[in-house]
């Protein structure tokens, strides 16, 4: 991708351009010094600015600094996009970023620095942006936020890497760079090698997938994959595919639209998604004829699953604003998915922040958060009901830990998943019974974000 530069000449405040000293060091209008010239202003880079300081410094979600930010809610559409895009590619290698500044730099800058020159340094290296480019517009973001002191360390940095950089990317073992130690470590569990080929699938930009509705044909414009989501290349806007405004598909990666297909629900069935926004899952229960509850607790995100429900004209689905943990049914249900909320690691590829925001500490409180659903979930069902717990995460302690200690509890016992559920997609398949994705696998066709689904029946 290349992001625009935004290097032309700055202008005086009547339009004309500055002409800068002469050569005797005076200035032409005959002052003894040339006022400063203004910095042109440069939303692209502006945002992705915040949305990195935004991770590193604070631990905040990329799309938290989107919201938030004023300027980015300003930004036109285009310049918000490439800000995400650029933001988003320097979390995505930001440990080969780190370790190709080094050498360049005899003692590490100010964060705020810093954060400036690994964007610089993902342009350069990465986005194929003209070095001119790269290195001009951080030295004018430099300017812009009071850090000017530093301006000419960015442009004596950022050019050596512009010239040395490639030779040293070949020097560096990057799949390993860019994952957090302990996450490295936490997907040992996974098999050998395949912390390297999840790595390898982060490393790249998420495609768009779509899950269509089951009288729709197939899209010619996409790749139809062998789960039946079409996928387009990374960058498509939503809107301007045909049948956007029918409401005849909705976004959602291939391997979240797994743990809907295997609760298997029939039309008539009451059916719950307990924790439904956006609402792909929601969409696809709806789709089966099934009388389907839809649970958000946070009313932000409930508006968003109605607005979408809208646009599909699925009309049927009843949506509640409730905590799922204290929620009762009128009629005990037959079936309920439960996608839990969860560290979210599994979906790194399309939120590379999530790499750079967890930490070990933050799981006890999401494991206890998805005992007190599935214990929940489990009150709700009638005897004989059907349960998936669903969790997008690649970790241990959040999917098959906890697939064994639910098994047995709360009246709950384990339905393994059968070969047959799954022949598009066998190597997600485990010996027990469940489903695991990565973004190691489908390689060739882009990959797919983490997740794991296990199935319980409640006993009579």
């Amino acid at each position: 991708m290349n992001i625009p530069s935004n290097t032309s000449q700055p202008r005086s405040r009547n339009g004309s351009k500055k002409t800068g000293p002469s050569r005797n060091g005076q200035a032409r209008s005959g002052r003894s010094r040339a006022p400063t010239a203004p910095v042109v202003p440069d939303p692209t880079r502006e945002i992705a600015y915040d949305i990195v300081r935004g991770v590193i410094e604070n631990r905040r979600m990329l799309e938290t600094t989107l919201g938030r930010s004023q300027e980015a809610r300003e930004a036109e559409p285009r310049d918000r996009a490439a800000a995400h895009r650029l933001g988003a590619a320097t979390l995505r290698h930001l440990g080969t970023l780190s370790a190709v500044l080094e050498p360049f730099l005899r003692k590490q800058p100010p964060e705020p620095v810093r954060v400036a020159l690994l964007i610089g340094a993902c342009q350069l290296l990465f986005l194929e942006t003209p070095p001119h480019a790269a290195v001009g517009t951080t030295v004018n973001l430099l300017r812009r936020r009071d850090l000017a002191p530093f301006a000419g360390l960015a442009n004596a940095v950022l050019r050596k890497v512009a010239t040395q950089g490639a030779t040293l990317l070949e020097g560096l073992d990057q799949e390993r760079l860019n994952i957090p130690g302990w996450m490295w470590s936490s997907w040992k569990y996974l098999g050998p090698g395949v912390a390297r080929r999840i790595a390898r699938g982060l490393a790249q930009e998420a495609p768009l997938d779509l899950t269509l509705k089951p009288d729709v044909p197939p899209m010619e414009e996409g790749i139809v994959l062998p789960t039946g989501s079409v996928r387009f290349p990374a960058g498509t806007r939503v809107p301007d595919l045909p049948g956007f405004e029918e409401g005849t598909f909705w976004v959602q990666d291939a391997a979240a639209a797994l743990p809907a297909r295997l609760l298997a629900a029939k039309p008539g069935e009451h059916v719950a998604d307990l924790c439904a926004a956006p609402g792909g899952k929601t969409a696809q229960l709806a789709c089966t004829g099934a009388q389907v509850t839809a649970l958000e607790r946070d009313p932000s995100r409930l508006e968003r699953l109605k607005e979408n429900l809208t646009r599909l004209k699925l009309d049927t689905v009843k949506t509640v604003c409730a905590d799922a943990a204290a929620w009762q049914p009128e009629l005990p249900l037959d079936a309920i998915l439960l996608d839990a909320p969860c560290s979210a690691t599994g979906t790194a590829r399309r939120h590379p922040d999530a790499l750079w925001i967890k930490r070990p500490r933050d799981l006890a409180a999401l494991i206890e958060a998805q005992t007190g659903l599935l214990a929940a979930a489990a009150r709700m069902l009638k005897p004989g009901g059907r349960l998936v717990y669903a969790v997008c995460s690649l970790q241990q302690e959040e999917g098959p830990d906890q697939a064994r200690k639910i098994a047995g509890q709360f009246g709950l016992k384990a339905d393994p998943i059968r070969p047959e559920e799954m022949q598009d997609l066998p190597e997600a398949l485990t010996p027990e019974g469940w489903v695991r994705t990565h973004p190691g696998l489908w390689p060739d066709l882009g990959g797919m974000d983490g997740f794991f689904a296990a199935r319980f029946v409640k006993e009579s």
